[in-house]
């Protein structure tokens, strides 16, 4: 029985995605590839996010993930408007998955710190230091949207449950 899952960890953002894929074997995960992907200020909303489907679409495509993991939508009182694109662009990367046929999960924002750090409340500077740590990195994964990526991706692979029954 193969016990290796792929999994590919997405930090959806309107002008920024950040993206990984690792493999996970047991304890052991590996970094296949990580970075990011952007729209462009000056599209349309509605440019910028057919542009995500097709970037997403070519992710699964290369990368043929067994679960795509999706860091679920924070929103702030004070800036509600934040949410609601970043909601846009989620949707749009779920739909592309969904209809892919993958296996979807999300995690908050708090959980996916917790897994990595041991502290729901750690600084985006202290999962940086520890996925370097955990994935012997040399340097500190970066802009925040790929460590964010990264997190999530190990977030999932870290979900016992969800591994068992990659395929089901």
């Amino acid at each position: 029985m193969d016990n290796r899952v792929r999994i590919l960890g997405i930090d959806p953002g309107l002008r920024l995605c950040g993206y990984a894929c690792i493999q996970a074997v047991g304890d052991e995960r590996k970094l296949v590839e990580a970075g990011i992907f952007r729209t462009e200020d000056t599209d349309t909303i509605e440019k910028r996010l057919n542009s995500i489907a097709t970037d997403t679409a070519e992710l699964l495509a290369k990368f043929r993930p067994d679960i795509v993991a999706v860091e679920d939508l924070y929103s702030h009182y004070a800036h509600p408007r934040t949410a609601i694109l970043m909601g846009h662009a989620r949707g749009v990367i779920l739909q592309t998955v969904a209809k892919a046929g993958i296996k979807i999960k999300s995690f908050s924002a708090t959980r996916i710190k917790n897994s990595i750090t041991g502290n729901g409340r750690a600084s985006k500077q202290q999962v940086q230091k520890t996925i370097r740590t955990l994935l012997a990195l040399e340097e500190l994964p970066s802009p925040a949207d790929v460590a964010d990526a990264i997190a999530v991706a190990l977030c999932c692979a870290d979900n016992k449950e969800l591994v068992a029954e990659k395929k089901k």
